[in-house]
């Protein structure tokens, strides 16, 4: 197969199509990802394209089988709908992004990434409230705050209350064995490797923001401070909340300090409080997240890992 494609549904042929992808695209493009992909999956969700949107041209993605995925880009006349996305999704267990004007990879830019759920595979307050027998109960007011229906900053005061007493150094056997999220290493050496800017945004705490800053090499991280006197914690938060508001004035601070344009700017996030950044960011990328988060993030990941989001970049 030559590198840039059309595919013919009525005829179902494959025939070369002009390389439009090396300028600067301005219309949508699909991304199709799977660890099994092959030209008839492709050919079957291409079928099922409403019938006033065509593709103009399919390529393999350049990162294709780098990591965990064979991904196909494809250039459409005009975008489809976030229900026909999701439909196709879970129909085939693809992930599957139409986004207009996507960041490109090998122009700097900027990532803002929630850590909780996001960047590590855990909650960290729920985790900590398991040292005092409140887990459960911390856990069940996490979830509520994720999916948006409770507010945030009165949400997390609550849950810290809880954890007041509970000495310092036991957070240190949660932080040392804190469980990365799969394809986090191949995201941030991707882009690191392209110039891009790599941040943490969190309403978690910093005790184990600043520690994964360190850990991936990323250029910033921002979360709560937990207040420790005398070894325990206090049950209060310092500070101002960084809440969703904040997460969403990071993206804009890194991008005004790197001069980097909001089109080269990613939110990366799963729960309600990083819907603001998602806005904000030229790229609102939601991962493995609420339904509210996926019905108004730009695009979805729902089955694979962080580096996914790579697929999304031109």
């Amino acid at each position: 197969m030559n590198p840039v494609q059309q595919y013919n549904v009525s005829t179902k042929t494959w025939h070369a199509a002009e390389d439009i992808f090396s300028a600067t695209l301005t219309t949508p493009v699909l991304t199709i990802s799977a660890q099994h992909l092959n030209a008839y999956l492709v050919q079957s969700i291409l079928a099922q394209l409403p019938s006033d949107v065509s593709n103009i041209a399919i390529r393999l993605h350049p990162l294709s089988d780098a990591f965990s995925a064979s991904v196909v880009q494809v250039v459409l006349n005009e975008a489809v709908d976030k229900a026909w996305l999701a439909a196709i999704a879970t129909q085939y267990y693809v992930d599957v992004f139409c986004i207009t004007d996507a960041p490109r990879l090998a122009d700097p830019g900027v990532i803002v990434m929630d850590m909780d759920s996001t960047v590590i595979q855990i909650e960290c307050i729920d985790e900590i409230a398991k040292l005092c027998g409140k887990g459960d109960e911390v856990s069940a007011v996490t979830e509520l705050a994720m999916e948006g229906k409770l507010d945030f900053t009165q949400s997390l005061r609550q849950r810290v209350s809880v954890l007041d007493g509970i000495d310092v150094n036991l957070l240190k056997g949660i932080r040392d064995s804190i469980p990365l999220m799969p394809g986090i290493h191949a995201l941030l050496q991707t882009l690191q490797g392209n110039g891009w800017k790599t941040v943490i945004a969190s309403g978690g705490f910093t005790f184990f923001a600043h520690y994964l800053q360190a850990r991936l090499a990323l250029d910033g991280a921002h979360a709560n401070e937990l207040e420790v006197v005398d070894g325990r914690l206090t049950g209060h938060v310092l500070g101002d909340i960084v809440d969703a508001q904040v997460k969403a004035q990071t993206v804009l601070n890194y991008a005004q300090h790197f001069d980097i344009p909001l089109s080269q700017t990613i939110a990366l996030g799963d729960g309600a409080n990083d819907l603001v950044m998602m806005g904000q960011a030229g790229l609102g990328m939601a991962f493995h997240a609420k339904p509210v988060v996926e019905a108004q993030a730009d695009a979805a990941i729902r089955f694979g890992g962080l580096e996914q989001t790579l697929y999304a970049l031109v």
